[in-house]
């Protein structure tokens, strides 16, 4: 599948190395003149029951609105502040969740990977393999994922690190191609700034939307809700949800071509990030208010 413009243009914009490339997720094109995707889901998988349910709800509420949508929850979540903090089902019963998740609700769903080893049989279960920002200079960890993207005809979202610039993000992206994958999105979460802070430098989000790499820059999501963060505040990381919305609407208005959050039916009790996922209740509205930032937008970028 390709953007809703003419294929004659698409391909000759491809082949000049002037247009924006898409990423798709399954039957979700991701791209500039598509609408705006939303990846959204709990932090960590806590039971399926809990995934079928919210993968249900927030279906629901990105079809009202026309928006189409992505399930997103970890089966594992390796970069703990505390070696007692709960870390989700691990690989093999969390993959044969998202797979009934992703039957059971009729979604693509994704998930991210902190090991090599977990490449090829997360691209036999899900739709886009996530790499977390910690992990996106690991050569290794982005080759296997390319390579069982590639042979599995899946794609690769990589969250850009707290401590990168944007146009070190060319690095990640070449690897991928190198590894056979060109089915890529980037995501932006946060910047450092000092301790303990990040902040979303946005003329930065722009420069990551047009990133200057062959085949056309990838499209970008944005993740409103790890960019509250406040990192490093004792066992457990700190967050700002209020403002998540806030950093939604100005991502959407800025042209990104994908929105990332996390949301829990009763966020102080995630398991994980429980400072920053949203309440689940409060996601329909955002995404109503997305969504007409979009149309007010589209075509304006």
């Amino acid at each position: 599948m390709v953007p809703t413009i003419s294929p004659f243009v698409w391909v000759l914009g491809r082949i000049l190395g002037s247009m924006p490339r898409a990423c798709t997720v399954r039957d979700v094109v991701i791209a500039e003149g598509e609408p705006l995707a939303i990846i959204a889901g709990p932090c960590v998988l806590e039971s399926l029951d809990m995934g079928l349910a919210i993968a249900g709800l927030l279906s629901n509420a990105c079809a009202e609105v026309g928006l189409p949508y992505v399930f997103k929850a970890s089966f594992d979540k390796a970069n703990r502040s505390s070696v007692s903090s709960p870390r989700g089902p691990g690989l093999e019963r969390g993959l044969d969740w998202l797979a009934q998740i992703a039957s059971e609700i009729d979604v693509p769903v994704t998930t991210d990977i902190h090991d090599p080893s977990q490449a090829d049989a997360v691209a036999r279960a899900v739709d886009l393999i996530q790499i977390p920002a910690f992990l996106c200079r690991q050569t290794d960890l982005i080759a296997s994922a390319g390579e069982a993207a590639a042979r599995h005809g899946r794609g690769v979202n990589v969250k850009k690190g707290q401590f990168l610039s944007p146009a070190e993000m060319r690095g990640p992206v070449k690897k991928l191609a190198e590894s056979g994958c060109d089915n890529v999105m980037l995501t932006e979460r946060g910047t450092f700034f000092g301790y303990h802070r990040l902040v979303n430098d946005f003329v930065g989000l722009g420069d990551m939307m047009a990133i200057d790499v062959p085949g056309g820059s990838p499209p970008t999501c944005f993740d409103c809700t790890h960019s509250t963060q406040l990192p490093g505040l004792g066992e457990q990381t700190g967050g700002r949800r209020e403002h998540s919305p806030l950093l939604a609407r100005a991502a959407v208005a800025a042209g990104v071509n994908a929105l990332f959050l996390e949301c829990h039916p009763e966020p102080s009790r995630s398991m994980s990030d429980s400072a920053t996922v949203m309440s689940l209740a409060d996601v329909p509205d955002l995404l109503t208010m997305v969504s007409r930032i979009r149309q007010a937008t589209a075509g304006n970028e």
